[in-house]
């Protein structure tokens, strides 16, 4: 008996961190020292600072977070490479939030039995989502463990370390009573809610605009790194929330950190994808599918309030990502974002609030 009959190929384990050098190699940068493979991965912060603006006093901003149940559609679909884009968005899209630029970021990779060309699809969208948002994939974990993950199933999750200087830390202390909310585009459902979706969406080959639903819904998580931190060169950003997991209801609130502040969100500003009215038609349990449920879907939405609030508390809805600016900067924030393909729009305002728990509202 040996390694290898125990379940744990170390042969597969070779080729994929071979791949995932190579993977990783545009992504690095004179900070960071000695390439990757060693036993860490090491970043001189001295040297990222000397090479970029002046920081007078560095704040280091973490976060760390997985795809969830997004892979069983993924395994489903054989298709992996959008998986690790997703990671990398939902940890940078976080920091974020509080004006951080990403330094670097490390995976976790788990799975029951070792394929190195379906690791290395997966890693694969980890450095196009580095490369994308100027994040150093400085290193990870591949864990192969047979009899605990069934075979043919992965686990990803991720870590993101940014910084930001702490006169420029965006933590909701200077959010006023009549600021606006700018809700910035989703590209689709990201990568939240698919424990739903899975019940209410069965058939994954189902026809949506000519394509199975399945691929729509396997769309990334959209990346908002760079059009955020240039726009926080332009103007004054009081406030940001990652629309994921709770949606609107759960993810907005939390820009006001406990003060005593509410959301006013003002329906029909924005276009809702047609992907979330086929859902809302399968949260209601029709049994119609393709077009005709999303015209059900699109209707029931209009009407049914509770059904609504269901959605409004698990989906972005359309919205990725949300700002708070002061209303005379609305304008330009909207145009620049515009400008950089990140569709913006006026959605709501900032209400002063009696209860601390109210939150948000809608209009």
């Amino acid at each position: 008996m040996d390694y290898k009959h125990a379940g744990v190929h170390l042969e597969e384990a070779y080729r994929a961190v071979a791949r995932y050098r190579e993977l990783a190699a545009p992504t690095l940068h004179a900070a960071v020292l000695g390439g990757i493979g060693g036993f860490a991965g090491l970043f001189s912060l001295k040297d990222w600072i000397s090479g970029a603006q002046a920081l007078e006093e560095p704040v280091l901003v973490s976060g760390t977070d997985g795809v969830g149940t997004k892979l069983e559609l993924a395994f489903t679909m054989k298709q992996y490479d959008t998986l690790g884009i997703d990671c990398v968005a939902m940890c940078v899209n976080d920091i974020l939030c509080h004006g951080a630029r990403p330094l670097f970021f490390l995976d976790y990779l788990a799975c029951g039995k070792l394929d190195a060309q379906i690791a290395a699809k997966i890693v694969q969208g980890v450095a196009v989502g580095c490369r994308e948002t100027g994040t150093v994939l400085l290193g990870g974990e591949t864990a192969e463990m047979p009899g605990f993950y069934p075979e043919g199933r992965y686990d990803i999750a991720g870590f993101a370390l940014g910084i930001v200087d702490r006169r420029r830390l965006v933590e909701g202390s200077k959010i006023q009573a009549g600021d606006a909310l700018i809700g910035i585009a989703s590209s689709g459902v990201h990568s939240n809610g698919f424990s739903l979706i899975r019940k209410v969406l069965p058939d994954w080959e189902e026809d949506f605009g000519g394509m199975p639903i399945g691929r729509a819904l396997l769309e990334p998580t959209r990346l908002y790194v760079k059009p955020v931190l240039g726009l926080m060169e332009q103007i004054e950003i009081r406030g940001m929330a990652h629309i994921t997991g709770g949606g609107f209801y759960e993810n907005i609130p939390r820009i006001f950190a406990g003060r005593p502040f509410k959301a006013l969100i003002q329906e029909g500003t924005w276009p809702i994808p047609r992907i979330f009215a086929r859902i809302a038609y399968g949260v209601a349990e029709g049994s119609l599918t393709g077009s005709k449920a999303e015209e059900a879907g699109a209707a029931l939405l209009k009407t049914q309030g509770n059904l609504k609030r269901i959605l409004f508390n698990t989906f972005n809805m359309g919205i990725g990502f949300v700002l708070v600016v002061a209303p005379e900067d609305c304008l330009r924030a909207i145009e620049y974002l515009d400008s950089h393909g990140y569709p913006g729009w006026e959605i709501g305002r900032v209400l002063a609030a009696t209860d601390r728990h109210e939150g948000l509202c809608f209009t």
